[in-house]
């Protein structure tokens, strides 16, 4: 097994989504060659972790994988041996879709951050499915599966989108999160202040109580949002989400901003994450937690590139953090350093 820095090395020798695919699929290889997962926890799995309760389920530990990175639900028992205590999969969409033209991510080295403008690329809702109606529900770690609404879908038809995805993964997901804060869908942020922020989180909720029964718990719901809200709609997204009686709040998704980055990469559209978002995510933080009532579940992502910094985002007061361009930069052996830093 290659060490971690030349595994890293070898990835980025390779166009972005194309290296992104390779350690997609050996992942995903892991889990179907006998011992195969058993030799990732031998080499990456913590030596040590605490376990907490967040949104009324016990992580066994506070570090996940955000979404984004596993679409389309391949390899999360791959990543789940990597040390991750959850794994969120997605953005599903119900239907397929091909998502934006390529090259649509762009890697930046000395800033030690990504744009990506993939723009929910969906093989759709029923391939997802497929691999997930197999899979036992395990305290070793937990599912999350992250939903939006496709491109075709008009903004004031898109509860019907997502009330059919809670419908659909109630049953498979541990938690839900709704993603209305994607900068690469057209129109999709529209979704998330003020009443279309609520009436959307209302029928999400309606659609996942009249699951409970069948499912026979309450799967909980998080929202994601961006860093780029002003403070009034932040403002009103906070009141329509404490006011639908949500469960989680996931901040912060990419953002629009190009601060501090150079030039050739800055002129790249789309989301912007890693390190050059460390600094807007943590502040983004410590404003929502002095908003947001202490019973509101808050996971932390953006700009996580070490322990330290996780351990930041924990003392700032996230319940959980999610790692996603730190992964890429920092390969699989961080999620074993932040792991052990807060246990």
């Amino acid at each position: 097994m290659l060490p971690d820095s030349l595994f890293v090395k070898m990835m980025f020798a390779w166009e972005p989504e194309t290296s992104h695919h390779m350690a997609l699929d050996m992942l995903a290889m892991a889990s179907k060659v006998p011992g195969g997962l058993g030799m990732l926890r031998a080499r990456y799995a913590p030596r040590k972790q605490k376990s907490v309760q967040v949104m009324g389920l016990q992580f066994p530990n506070q570090v996940g994988l955000a979404a984004g990175w596993d679409k389309e639900a391949k390899a999360f028992d791959g990543l789940a041996a990597l040390g991750f205590g959850h794994v969120e999969v997605g953005t599903v969409c119900v239907l397929p879709q091909e998502g934006n033209p390529r090259p649509r991510i762009f890697r930046s080295v000395p800033d030690r951050s990504v744009i990506n403008r993939m723009g929910f690329p969906s093989q759709g809702a029923d391939v997802v499915l497929g691999r997930l109606q197999h899979r036992e529900r395990s305290p070793d770690f937990l599912l999350g599966v992250n939903i939006g609404k496709n491109k075709a879908t008009p903004l004031e038809e898109a509860a019907s989108d997502y009330v059919k995805l809670v419908d659909m993964f109630a049953e498979h997901a541990d938690y839900l999160t709704v993603n209305v804060s994607s900068p690469n869908t057209p129109g999709l942020r529209k979704l998330q202040t003020g009443e279309n922020l609520y009436k959307l989180l209302r029928e999400v909720l309606q659609a996942r109580d009249a699951q409970t029964d069948k499912v026979g718990r309450r799967v909980p719901v998080a929202i994601k949002l961006a860093p780029d809200l002003s403070e009034a709609d932040l403002d009103d997204a906070l009141d329509a989400i404490t006011r639908a009686g949500i469960d989680g709040l996931i901040i912060t998704n990419t953002t629009l901003d190009r601060a501090g980055v150079h030039p050739t990469f800055a002129k790249e559209t789309g989301g912007l994450s890693g390190a050059a978002l460390t600094v807007k995510s943590r502040d983004f933080l410590k404003t929502v937690k002095a908003k947001v009532p202490s019973d509101l579940a808050v996971i932390s992502v953006g700009g996580i590139m070490d322990a330290d910094e996780a351990a930041r985002r924990i003392d700032l007061g996230a319940d959980l953090v999610q790692l996603y361009t730190g992964f890429i930069f920092g390969g699989p052996g961080l999620v074993r350093q932040c792991v052990e830093r807060l246990a």
